[in-house]
């Protein structure tokens, strides 16, 4: 608890300098998400507060900033659609959406208690490249909704909007243009202060001039129809009476939207935590991410918030402004606090144009441009990795999937390339014994590739398969030279193998092998992945 006072990283002036940025970029995102959702503004505005404080106080990620996120909103809206549908409005999706965040924050809870947040880290660079350039045009698309002048639903339920008439088109886009210089150009006369809060200030004082100019009232206005209010109420615990705790369909329909929050949140979340590790060249704590997340899913959603995850536009702007320690999440949230309950006004006159400015920033400061460097450089198959995972997360807004799709293209494409990279050099031959040197790693995918070296009939009287440069990855490989014994058996020729790890000698004594097998001082000591059961 005594850290939070303690200062590591970075300093104060630029920590609170970034937080009181970072809790302005917070605030569109947020209203914007709420109605990805479904719900009031009010939510996603919460959200981002108990979010962003509880994870910048307790995670694993000192300067990771969280809040309410577009992957986030797209599943809390599958809960509030479940408690609509009981036939009893919208008080019951906003409970239905509190059950859900409060399982989502048990399982993330669960997977920082058992460790499992390191895993985050075996998925391959390409995936990271698909994800982080997804992202980036998602965030991209998300900033075209200011440039409408209206946004409505036909008939039918299909969202239709219409484009600013030219002269306001033009004034927005001069002025989000001017806002991108301010924050290039800025740091080159001085780095005394964050140049993306000082762009907004400038841009706020610029529009305050110009008549017809949009802000956040006018984009609230648009989108719920009606003159735009934020309440100023802390609020209250939700009640929960009504749900259907002892219907088993009940569970069967909210759990899984439970899982896939988890899943979602902390994926975004831990890969955000990877890039910003890279960019500060330290290392978060990714259990210790878990662990928080869950208990902010968990209070967002008991003060009826629709939950987050980290975002990593505001994340990497609060990195360029130098907010580093746990002091700029903190302020953040706090002054999002305040902005809220004592501050409305100043949150309706912020200018879209300045905040569509800085997330272009964002979308080019997040954009991994080194991919198209890659073209004709690495093999076609990591590109289609990255484009896959690019593609999944644009049309799809579902960053598990994408990963998830990123990995099993990677991992198919690894067992490819490995299932023909095993050789095996014959290093004595005699007329009564043959001793043969595989080499390689020798699994599921390459255990038809190494049986086919091995011709039982022809082959001499005497046989060694000296293992030491071969490794025994899993549990076919091990089939795999049980089954070339059988065949050497069957035709009447001995067969021993040599230099097995002691892990691989037991399961095949364990299993009833009758392979002869050498006991060597050198023997290596490697372990065969299995199930635990069968062990």
């Amino acid at each position: 608890m005594f850290e939070l006072f303690r200062k590591k990283n970075g300093n104060y002036k630029d920590d609170i300098l970034s937080g009181v940025t970072v809790s302005l970029l917070l605030v569109p995102e947020a209203i914007a998400f709420s109605f990805i959702a479904g719900v009031n503004p009010m939510v996603g505005l919460w959200s981002a507060v108990f979010v962003g404080f509880i994870t910048a106080a307790f995670g694993g990620r000192p300067g990771m900033i969280c809040g309410a996120t577009g992957a986030i909103a797209i599943v809390a809206a599958q809960a509030v659609h479940l408690g609509k549908a009981t036939g009893e409005g919208m008080d019951m999706g906003m409970k239905y959406l509190v059950v859900a965040l409060l399982f989502a924050g048990v399982i993330q809870i669960l997977i920082g208690v058992f460790k499992f947040g390191r895993f985050i880290r075996l998925i391959p660079h390409p995936v990271m490249m698909g994800f982080v350039n997804g992202l980036a045009i998602v965030i991209a698309l998300g900033q075209l909704l200011f440039f409408k002048s209206s946004v409505f639903f036909d008939d039918e339920g299909n969202m239709v909007s219409e484009w600013l008439a030219t002269p306001a088109l033009l004034t927005m886009i001069g002025l989000i243009l001017l806002t991108m210089g301010i924050i290039v150009f800025l740091p080159k006369l001085t780095k005394a202060v964050p140049p993306t809060l000082i762009a907004i200030l400038a841009i706020a004082g610029i529009t305050y001039f110009i008549p017809g100019s949009r802000d956040i009232s006018d984009i609230l206005t648009m989108l719920t129809g009606k003159t735009a209010e934020i309440s100023s109420a802390f609020p209250l615990p939700t009640d929960l009476s009504g749900i259907p705790w002892d219907d088993k369909d009940f569970y069967l329909a909210i759990l899984p939207i439970s899982v896939t929050i988890a899943l979602v949140g902390l994926i975004e979340s831990l890969l955000t935590l990877q890039l910003i590790d890279e960019i500060t060249e330290t290392r978060g704590q990714g259990n210790r991410e878990c662990l928080a997340q869950g208990a902010a899913n968990i209070a967002s959603g008991m003060f009826g918030g629709m939950g987050g995850c980290a975002t990593i536009g505001q994340s990497l702007i609060n990195m360029k402004n130098g907010g580093r320690g746990r002091t700029s999440g903190i302020v953040g949230a706090i002054t999002l606090l305040i902005l809220i309950m004592f501050g409305s006004e100043i949150i309706m006159q912020i200018p879209v144009a300045a905040l569509v400015g800085v997330m272009f920033m964002i979308v080019i400061s997040t954009f991994e441009w080194s991919t198209f460097k890659t073209i004709g450089k690495v093999p076609k198959s990591e590109l289609l990795v990255i484009l896959a995972v690019t593609l999944v997360t644009v049309f799809m807004h579902n960053l598990a999937l994408a990963v998830a799709v990123g990995v099993i293209l990677s991992a198919l494409v690894f067992a490819a390339k490995t299932s023909t990279h095993i050789t095996t050099e014959i290093v004595k031959d005699s007329e009564d014994e043959r001793i043969y040197a595989p080499e390689g790693l020798l699994y599921f995918a390459s255990v038809q590739d190494f049986q086919e070296q091995f011709t039982a009939s022809s082959d001499r009287k005497n046989i060694v398969i000296d293992c030491e440069k071969l490794r025994v990855c899993d549990m076919s490989g091990l089939e795999a030279l049980n089954s070339i014994a059988t065949k050497y058996r069957k035709a009447d020729k001995n067969l021993r193998l040599r230099h097995l790890s002691a892990d691989c000698r037991d399961m095949l004594k364990k299993a009833g092998s009758l392979i002869e097998v050498e006991i060597l001082p050198d023997d290596p000591t490697y372990s065969v992945a299995r199930l635990r059961a069968n062990s």
